[in-house]
């Protein structure tokens, strides 16, 4: 091994261990050691040997899901969090997920209308809203980077509950979309006009008209 290679492996453990308090959230050994690896140099092998060290001696905590495991922060040395306090972090995430899909969707538009524009540019008029719709989604993207490299302060397990919920939640949506799509199919199959004419004399709006669908699980 190296000189400088040996140094960066004997100060992996004050290294992974200042970025886990810093970062507070888990992470696997090939995500730290993907993270890292660039600014300070280290190894695999010496990423895994200073997370089980510093797990071993109870400044880090370790959980295994499946092969995997995760290190985090000992959330001990950060302060209590109240009921009032997980449930307005529950709301928090609710909101920023939906910024960030609203944003998402905006910056598809966005690269579509542009493309629609790129295959007629034809004068400089479409040259400048070209240019306009190009910053436009600039700042979007901008905003989305911000909120997703904001500082978070939520536990392994508030976001194993999060989790937990939107399984949940995306599971009815599809047992009802399935519901709604057999019963419509039933009533079709003796109807005398179209599938359109029907949903349009009946009201019908499906997730298609709105361009979403269910997450995949």
């Amino acid at each position: 091994m190296s000189k400088g290679r040996a140094e960066a492996a004997a100060g992996a453990p004050g290294i992974l261990l200042r970025y886990l308090q810093e970062q507070n959230r888990p992470y696997s050994a090939q995500d730290v050691f993907g993270n890292l690896q660039r600014e300070h140099g280290l190894g695999k092998a010496a990423v895994v040997k200073a997370l089980e060290q510093l797990a071993q001696q109870g400044k880090i905590r370790e959980k295994t899901y499946g092969k995997q495991k995760v290190y985090f922060a000992d959330q001990d040395q950060f302060d209590t969090v109240s009921d009032a306090d997980l449930q307005s972090l529950d709301t928090k995430i609710v909101a920023l997920t939906a910024k960030v899909q609203g944003l998402q969707q905006s910056c598809r538009h966005m690269e579509a209308e542009l493309k629609e524009l790129t295959s007629a540019l034809t004068t400089p008029e479409m040259q400048r809203e070209i240019e306009q719709l190009k910053a436009e989604c600039a700042g979007f993207a901008e905003r989305l980077r911000g909120i997703k490299g904001a500082p978070k302060r939520v536990t392994p397990e508030e976001k194993e509950q999060v989790h937990r919920e939107r399984q949940r939640f995306c599971r009815e949506w599809r047992t009802r979309k399935r519901m709604a799509t057999e019963l419509c199919e039933a009533i079709l199959e003796g109807y005398p006009k179209s599938k359109k004419q029907f949903f349009e004399e009946v009201g019908i709006e499906t997730d298609e008209d709105h361009n979403v669908a269910p997450p995949d699980p």
